[in-house]
């Protein structure tokens, strides 16, 4: 219970773990999110393209900047079927997939990404076949990869590819999202397991943090960044329009 009716402790301590991870990577990964900013920035401006991808809960983070009001119009979900969310029945067969060896070199032979387009790949532990071959195959074919995990999975745990690699060790930037290996922030007395993950909080912070430097990138250059304006608005669909018809031919979730 919390210290009132109206006030529970835990739920204060979840806040203030997030707080802290945000400001971690604020300032941690600061020169990082930087470089990233400034490789989508030069794909946008070399007229390439930029995808995204996660398995399981890291999917939300790569969703999360796809289509979507104030985001970035030519971000594109890379989709790998049965891994995207826990809508797959079972739920655990996604991460079963995440295991499983060539994988991500079909989806990548299948999909329109090429040489010179950026992919972000999102994976909390890095561990696992799928997102360490999806960088591996990515950077094979020319693309810039972007990897945003958890470098502590590297030292605390054994990866899952036969390589013996992590995805930090394919990627041409890394995003470290700090979170502590188990994804949980907290503990209590009479709760056996620990809870209250805060991966997703910080992964969109970071995600939504470089698509803002790519912006700013992007000024620089004297780009007007192709961004989303909200349906909800006055004049949000015309926006919109103008902005998929200029970049239609980068832009692959309207397909």
């Amino acid at each position: 219970m919390g210290d009132s009716a109206g006030e529970s402790k835990l739920a204060g301590q979840f806040f203030d773990a997030a707080i802290g991870l945000l400001q971690q990577v604020r300032d941690g990964d600061s020169a990082e999110i930087a470089r990233a900013g400034a490789a989508i920035a030069e794909a946008v401006a070399n007229g390439n393209r930029l995808f995204a991808f996660g398995a399981g809960h890291s999917s939300l983070a790569a969703q999360d900047v796809v289509y979507r009001a104030g985001g970035l119009a030519l971000m594109n979900l890379l989709v790998v079927p049965g891994v995207v969310g826990v809508d797959v029945m079972p739920a655990t067969l996604g991460s079963a997939l995440e295991r499983v060896d060539g994988l991500a070199g079909a989806v990548l032979d299948s999909s329109p990404a090429k040489a010179g387009d950026v992919l972000i790949i999102i994976s909390l532990s890095g561990r696992n076949a799928l997102p360490v071959e999806m960088a591996m195959n990515a950077r094979a074919l020319g693309l810039t990869v972007i990897g945003v995990t958890s470098v502590a999975y590297a030292t605390e745990t054994k990866s899952r590819h036969v390589s013996g690699t992590y995805l930090k060790d394919h990627c041409d930037i890394v995003l470290d999202s700090r979170i502590a290996v188990g994804d949980a922030e907290l503990t209590h007395e009479g709760i056996e397991a620990p809870f209250a993950p805060a991966s997703t909080v910080v992964t969109s912070a970071l995600m939504q943090a470089t698509l803002a430097a790519a912006a700013e990138d992007l000024v620089r250059r004297g780009i007007e960044p192709p961004l989303l304006r909200s349906g909800n608005v006055d004049g949000g669909h015309e926006w919109n329009g103008r902005v998929m018809t200029e970049y239609g031919d980068r832009i692959f979730y309207r397909h």
